[in-house]
């Protein structure tokens, strides 16, 4: 496969800065060659620089769209960094469930959430430690701009390495089944999660108020004003006495200053200002 020209990856660029908001680096055009590599070969083309080259012979269309979700990160595991998890199921969930105690409504919300490993976590973690929430109304909304990983969330079938990625032996022995060369999630814990497409970058229409909202590991891709524009619609559909959770390397410092850092062992979560 031919290597992209930096003007070629300059076009790369900007398809995505359009489309998504991220922003990726000149110079790190390798980055290209590796994640559209099977497109190219599944679309038929001979080399990256044909596919690139009929992108920009078209207005933005289906196969635009491919290339999008192909050059998303969408890096993830179960139980990522752990100690996040720790802190929900410790410190915020009981707090939450005391605060909800009488209208028994909870909402959650995983932004960014690739393949779904994240919200199912979520789902294993509050049918293990949290019974009482099964008479409650709870809504785990799970959302990402790749309809392809959407997809993957939704069937719920995970290879060995992605098992191997994060998930305790005695949740993987609860609540999943081999199926061929895959682990598939049960079917009763794979309803509890609502997977939706969406786009954080672009205008948001009328969206839940949640009680805790992950959105991790993903600012790191937006430019400075992208970052506070997301930040402030957080904001908005947090609710006043609710929890949000940013990546390990992210922070509201210095990008939104209604949000308080509440220190958790090794991590922390944010708070809305009173």
């Amino acid at each position: 496969m031919s290597s992209i020209s930096p003007v070629e990856f300059d076009y790369l660029r900007k398809l995505m800065a359009e489309h998504t908001a991220i922003v990726l680096d000149a110079g790190k055009e390798y980055i290209a060659e590796s994640r559209l590599a099977q497109l190219v070969a599944q679309e038929g083309f001979d080399s990256i620089r044909a596919l690139i080259s009929n992108l920009r012979s078209n207005s933005f269309d289906a196969l635009h769209r491919k290339v999008v979700n192909a050059m998303t990160n969408n890096e993830t595991w179960f139980f990522r960094d752990l100690v996040p998890f720790q802190a929900l199921q410790k410190a915020v969930l009981p707090a939450v469930i005391a605060e909800r105690s009488a209208e028994r409504r909870l909402s959650i919300w995983c932004a960014a959430c690739s393949s779904g490993q994240e919200p199912y976590s979520i789902a294993m973690l509050l049918r293990e430690h949290f019974p009482e929430l099964r008479a409650w109304s709870v809504r785990l909304l799970a959302t990402d701009i790749s309809t392809s990983v959407l997809e993957r969330a939704q069937r719920g079938h995970y290879s060995q390495l992605e098992i191997n990625r994060g998930l305790p032996a005695q949740l993987l022995a609860r609540y999943f089944t081999r199926e061929g060369l895959d682990w598939v999630i049960s079917d009763d814990l794979r309803r509890t999660v609502e997977f939706r497409t969406f786009n954080l970058a672009e205008p948001w229409k009328e969206f839940p108020v949640c009680d805790i909202i992950f959105v991790r590991n993903v600012l790191i891709y937006f430019d400075v004003d992208t970052k506070k524009t997301i930040l402030a619609r957080m904001r908005r559909s947090l609710r006043a006495d609710g929890y949000l959770f940013l990546g390990g390397a992210e922070t509201t410092f210095n990008l939104d200053p209604n949000f308080d850092r509440v220190p958790y062992e090794t991590t922390a979560y944010y708070r809305l200002r009173s």
